[in-house]
């Protein structure tokens, strides 16, 4: 998560969306950088709320603009799967090692989810607080075009971006019943995505 005071903006760190590659670039213009323990690093829109926002509210203001990306689902559901390919992740018993693709997102439409495929929903992260604190501006993490020239002209510079934490890339297979049941089952995700 980044803050930044001057600008009124607060930066939400959505899992598998980048954002550990704008905390690299961001973080010396940033006010209040939150890299560590994950927990805060990735604190949805409940934990900010809760634990961020007071103190935003009292020291830079209440017309604060938060702003998140959004992954589409299946991309976003791959880039899990492949990071839990990583070789550090082999002997956890969250890897994705001997779990195919369409396996692992067919695990991810279960209720009670495997360790390996109990990842998260983009749209709980996202879901407004019941004080009504919530998002106020998304972007598809595929216009990154967008996202820079919005954050190029909310904070006055020019940003030089990298790549950070890129899983490995491989070919996921999907079977057309799989993504039926993923688009069924989740259709909170495919809606968000869509909305934007």
């Amino acid at each position: 998560m980044l803050i930044f005071a001057k600008a009124r903006l607060v930066f939400l760190s959505v899992p598998k969306t980048g954002t550990t590659a704008w905390e690299k670039a961001l973080a010396p213009v940033a006010d209040i950088v939150v890299n560590d323990p994950p927990e805060l690093k990735h604190a949805p829109v409940f934990r900010y709320n809760r634990f961020f926002r007071p103190m935003v509210d009292k020291f830079i203001g209440e017309e604060v603009e938060i702003i998140a990306t959004i992954r589409e689902p299946i991309s976003w559901l791959g880039s899990w799967y492949r990071y839990r390919r990583r070789p550090f992740m082999q002997d956890r018993p969250n890897n994705t090692y001997n779990v195919s693709f369409d396996d692992f997102v067919d695990a991810y439409c279960r209720g009670d989810r495997p360790d390996f495929a109990n990842v998260g929903a983009q749209s709980k992260f996202v879901e407004p607080a019941g004080n009504g604190t919530c998002v106020t501006r998304f972007f598809r993490y595929e216009d990154q075009p967008a996202l820079h020239a919005f954050l190029e002209d909310r904070l006055q510079q020019r940003i030089g971006l990298t790549r950070e934490n890129v899983s490995p890339q491989m070919p996921l297979e999907l079977s057309e019943a799989t993504e039926a049941k993923l688009r069924r089952k989740c259709a909170a995700e495919f809606t968000l995505y869509q909305s934007i």
